[in-house]
C-alpha cells in the first residue's frame, strides 16, 4: 500500500513538474515541420510535357506538389511558406504565357487556373515563378491567410504557425529567356500594403510580432539574446511571420529601427538590431545549433529540388532535425511522401505537430 502511494506521488510530482514546464517553456524552445512553398499545385499536364521536353532537368526541381493549406495543418505542418508578388493595381499576373505555349504546340488546353478571375484584382498574389510556375492552392495572399485563420480559429489550442513570406521581384539587370512579366518592385510602401493585408486577416491578439518580443529592451537582437521569446502557452492559437529572403530586409527596416511597428520578422544577421529570426537552409548543422543555444529562431532545409527524395537520402534531414533548427522545411511532410522508392519523408517522432528542441529545451520538457 505504501508503495502504492509513493508510486502515485511520484507519478503526480512529475505530471506537476512536466506542467509547470510547459507552461514556461519558450517559443524558440520547440520544433516543427514546415513546407516550401507551400501553396505550390504543380505544373499543369499539357505545360509539364513542354517543359520536359524543352527544360527536362530545371523540371525535376519543380516536380513536387502540395495539398491546400488545411490539410497540410491537419496533418500537423505548423510552418507555411507563401511566395509574394505585389500587384497593385491587379490583373499583372492575369494572362500567364503558359496556356499560349500549350497552344501553339497543339496540346490539349490545362485547366483555367483562374476561374475566378482573382488574378485580376488589386492586391498581393502567390506563386512560385510568374508564367512558368504559376498554379496555386489559395489564392490571393489575403485569401490563403484566411485559409490559415478559419483552421486556426477552429482549432484555438494549436502551436504557432510560423508563415514565411518570400516576397518575389525581378533582379536588376536580369534577362529572361523566358520573357517573363516584369514584377512590381518592393519599396517600404510596397511593405506598407503587405503589412496592412496582414492586419485585414489577423487581430492584434492573434499575432506574435517583434514588438511583442522586443518588449522593455533597446532592440529585438538584445531581447531574443536574454531569452524574451513568449512561453509556448501564451503562444497558442496565434502566427508568426517571417521573411524569407535576406536581400529586402534594409528595405522593410526603413524607418522601423528594430523593426518596431511591422509584422514581420526579418531574416537578419547575427547582432543585427534586427535579428531575431535567421535562415541556414543548408546548414552547417554545428552552426545552427550553436545560433540556437543563443538564442535565435532558425529555419533550415531538410532537402530541395527533389534531390534528396529521388534517392531516399535522409543525411540532411537527419542532421537538420538534430540541429534544433525550430523550422524544418520540406517537400514532404508526413502525408506527401516522395513517390519514389523508399518514399522519402520527414516527420518529428509520433508524427506530432511539435516537440522539445532538441538543443536547446529544459529537461523533461512536455510539448502537449
Amino acid at each position: 500500500m505504501l508503495r502504492t502511494l509513493s508510486t502515485l506521488a511520484l507519478t503526480a510530482a512529475l505530471a506537476a513538474v512536466a506542467h509547470a514546464q510547459s507552461d514556461t517553456l519558450k517559443l524558440n524552445q520547440i520544433q516543427v515541420i514546415g513546407t516550401h512553398n507551400s501553396y505550390h499545385a504543380g505544373i499543369a499536364p499539357s505545360e509539364t510535357k513542354l517543359w520536359q521536353t524543352n527544360y527536362a532537368e530545371a523540371f525535376k526541381g519543380l516536380d513536387y506538389q502540395h495539398q491546400p493549406l488545411p490539410q497540410q495543418l491537419d496533418s500537423g505542418v505548423r510552418q507555411i511558406e507563401l511566395d509574394v508578388y505585389a500587384d497593385a493595381k491587379g490583373g499583372r499576373y492575369a494572362h500567364p504565357s503558359g496556356p499560349k505555349n500549350v497552344a501553339a504546340a497543339g496540346l490539349p488546353a490545362d485547366p483555367d487556373f483562374d476561374p475566378n478571375g482573382l488574378m485580376n484584382k488589386p492586391g498581393f498574389k502567390v506563386m512560385h515563378v510568374q508564367d512558368v510556375d504559376y498554379r496555386s492552392t489559395c489564392q490571393p495572399f489575403i485569401g490563403c491567410l484566411d485559409q490559415i485563420k478559419q483552421w486556426s480559429q477552429a482549432h484555438p489550442n494549436h502551436v504557432p504557425i510560423f508563415i514565411l513570406v518570400e516576397t518575389k521581384q525581378d533582379k536588376p539587370g536580369r534577362v529572361s529567356k523566358l520573357h517573363l512579366t516584369e514584377t512590381e518592385p518592393f519599396t517600404s510602401a510596397t511593405f506598407d500594403a503587405l503589412d496592412a493585408e496582414i492586419r485585414s486577416v489577423f487581430k492584434p491578439s492573434e499575432l506574435i510580432t517583434p514588438d511583442n518580443v522586443r518588449g522593455h529592451y533597446k532592440t529585438l537582437n538584445q531581447a531574443v539574446l536574454a531569452g524574451n521569446w513568449p512561453t509556448l502557452a501564451s503562444s497558442r492559437g496565434k502566427v508568426v511571420f517571417l521573411m524569407d529572403q535576406h536581400d529586402m530586409t534594409p528595405v522593410y527596416v526603413a524607418g522601423h529601427t528594430s523593426l518596431r511597428g511591422r509584422i514581420i520578422f526579418t531574416n537578419s544577421d547575427p547582432g543585427q538590431p534586427d535579428a531575431a529570426f535567421l535562415e541556414r537552409n543548408e546548414g552547417p548543422a554545428a552552426d545552427i545549433s550553436d545560433l540556437v543555444r543563443k538564442g535565435y529562431l532558425i529555419r533550415a532545409r531538410t532537402d530541395s529540388d527533389t534531390k534528396e527524395a529521388r534517392t531516399n537520402n535522409t543525411a540532411v534531414r537527419d542532421a537538420m532535425l538534430a540541429s534544433g533548427a525550430q523550422l524544418l522545411s520540406t517537400d514532404y511532410p508526413v502525408n506527401e511522401p516522395a513517390r519514389w522508392e523508399g518514399h522519402f519523408v520527414v516527420t518529428l517522432p509520433g508524427n506530432a505537430s511539435a516537440r522539445c528542441n532538441p538543443v536547446n529545451a529544459p529537461t523533461a520538457c512536455n510539448v502537449k
